[in-house]
């Protein structure tokens, strides 16, 4: 399995230089899941703090490490559960940015397209 930002990226910044298109019409379906897989992820990220709160191990020096540890793997520290939830709305966003554009080269194709043949037959 590829790396799914850089992939997402790929597939955003294809788009973004004109080199895919897709059919607007096809494309809404598609693009709707994202925008639903993305505001998931995005309510998901307002409660993510809650987690952050230390569980109550007692009071001993391996239990406040522990404690602590799970409170910053929680909130944001290293391998965290909020940096997981960042990197997949990362995702979201470059998969709907790379939809949008390449909605938006396919009607500039087609377009273009369309004023070829009415102006081939003025």
């Amino acid at each position: 399995m590829g790396n799914s930002y850089a992939d997402a990226a790929a597939f955003r910044n294809a788009a973004v230089n004109g080199q895919l298109g897709v059919d607007p019409d096809a494309a809404q379906n598609v693009l709707k899941k994202i925008r639903a897989g993305k505001d998931s992820v995005e309510n998901l990220l307002r409660g993510a703090g809650a987690l952050a709160e230390p569980p109550k191990l007692g009071a001993n020096p391996v239990g406040d490490a522990i404690a602590a540890k799970f409170a910053q793997r929680a909130d944001g520290g290293g391998d965290s559960y909020t940096t997981a939830l960042q990197n997949l709305y990362s995702q979201y966003e470059q998969a709907e940015q790379g939809v949008v554009e390449a909605m938006r080269h396919y009607q500039q194709i087609d377009q273009a397209a369309a004023d070829a043949l009415s102006g081939g037959q003025a």
